[in-house]
């Protein structure tokens, strides 16, 4: 199998080893974390029950890195990414303590929501600093397959954290929802601790960047950081290549969260019962099964055609399967078109995903990579957050309409033919003396 081969091949890379324990463990404890806050207080969009509340879920969810992410990216290119990793890890078991100190006490609810959305928007630096260092830890040839592991594996640690944290948690003899939550936080705790350690076995510059930016007064690093973040749009706007790779990324994802929220309605309308909540969420759980098996596909077919296949071409390629799985469901909404689509179309916005990880870690220079990297997760959370409010627009309350599904399909087409378009070679920009920002 490719993906045992690539992955055995990296292995003997310590770099990368050791960057794959400290994110294993990152993302385990992260699943487990999710557990702990869905049982304390439902923390859950998907508990939704109308298209209006999904998109308040998922603006929740994703507003604040939103909003915070401009600063994150330039601290990416300031601080060394490995020191990123100890100390990000090191906060987030600490918001842990916190949280549970707030479920003993009984504090307000707000209080709640406030530690867990901060708790996630430091997991995305996290990602982030990660996604910007893989590129210094494997040859360039070896990205398209390092970009297709690192994150499945990662997916399936946060997958085996939740399914670890929700087993134990179902299992606790705990009286409330509040104390139920307390063993799965527990958990992420040390998970987030390990994480912490797994880091120190990283040099301290071994993720870069290679030229950290000077730390500077406060108030002048805001207004620094501000500047920074605009040369980075700048810079990825003139090279090119990694610009047009961002925006294929984000009319990807905000179609493939168009279909979520429809698979979140479908689930609890069409092949569950409203009136029996685990009814709809085991059929919801279903979907989610077979979308993981179209990310499983992705990460193994993609490195192996990487070679034969050149990148902007397989995005192409991606493009239209994401076409014909979304036209397969507008044919029907019966169980087994959802079941196929949700394979399809989640190998397809996958598979492309990998080819613009690559794009964007190949052809874009390390002291700007952090920046390119957290304007990727803004954008992905832009487009998720847009496809929620699209979705309260458009789709009905059973969240099946042949129409919009359609109309999504002819937005995979539309999509591939603009990037068709798209530069093919990374146009050159000077590089500032010493590595450093000066003008684009």
């Amino acid at each position: 199998m490719t993906l045992a081969r690539d992955l055995g091949r990296l292995w003997h890379a310590r770099g990368f080893r050791r960057l794959t324990y400290s994110r294993l463990l990152s993302q385990g404890g992260d699943g487990m974390f999710q557990v702990g806050i869905a049982t304390a207080f439902f923390f859950d969009p998907t508990q939704a029950a109308s298209p209006p509340e999904i998109a308040i879920g998922f603006a929740v969810l994703l507003t604040p890195f939103t909003l915070v992410g401009p600063f994150v990216g330039p601290l990416i290119d300031r601080w060394q990414r490995q020191r990123i990793l100890l100390v990000g890890n090191l906060v987030r078991l600490a918001l842990a303590g916190v949280i549970v100190a707030v479920l003993l006490l009984d504090g307000p609810l707000w209080s709640l929501y406030a530690l867990a959305l901060l708790t996630l928007s430091v997991n995305r630096f996290l990602l982030a600093a990660m996604s910007a260092g893989i590129a210094r830890v494997v040859p360039t040839d070896e990205l398209l397959a390092a970009n297709a592991i690192m994150p499945t594996l990662g997916t399936i640690a946060a997958a085996a954290g939740a399914a670890v944290g929700g087993v134990v948690t179902f299992l606790s003899p705990a009286a409330s929802d509040s104390s139920l939550a307390f063993t799965a936080l527990a958990g992420a705790g040390v998970a987030f601790g390990l994480a912490s350690w797994a880091s120190t076995l990283l040099g301290r510059t071994e993720l870069g960047p290679e030229h950290p930016l000077q730390a500077l007064h406060p108030i002048e690093q805001v207004r620094a950081l501000v500047g920074e973040l605009a040369d980075g749009v700048r810079y990825l706007h003139r090279r090119g290549t990694p610009f047009h790779a961002l925006g294929v990324m984000s009319a990807q994802r905000l179609l493939y969260g168009l279909m979520f929220v429809a698979a979140i309605l479908i689930s609890r309308h069409v092949l569950g019962d409203p009136d029996r909540p685990e009814q709809s969420l085991g059929a919801f759980s279903i979907v989610l099964g077979f979308a993981a098996v179209g990310f499983g596909l992705a990460a193994i077919l993609t490195p192996w055609l990487g070679p034969r296949v050149e990148r902007q071409r397989w995005i192409l390629g991606c493009l239209g399967v994401g076409a014909l799985g979304q036209a397969l469901l507008a044919v029907s909404a019966a169980p087994w078109t959802l079941l196929a689509a949700a394979v399809i179309v989640s190998f397809a916005v996958q598979g492309g995903k990998i080819a613009v990880d690559t794009i964007v870690q190949r052809d874009t220079a390390d002291h700007v990579r952090g920046r390119a990297f957290v304007l990727y997760d803004m954008a992905y959370n832009v487009a998720f957050i847009l496809s929620a409010v699209i979705g309260a627009l458009v789709l009905p309350p059973s969240g099946y309409s042949a129409f919009v599904m359609a109309g999504v399909a002819v937005a995979y087409l539309a999509v591939a033919a603009l990037y068709a378009q798209a530069p093919r070679v990374p146009r050159p920009v000077p590089t500032p003396p010493s590595g450093r920002d000066s003008q684009y």
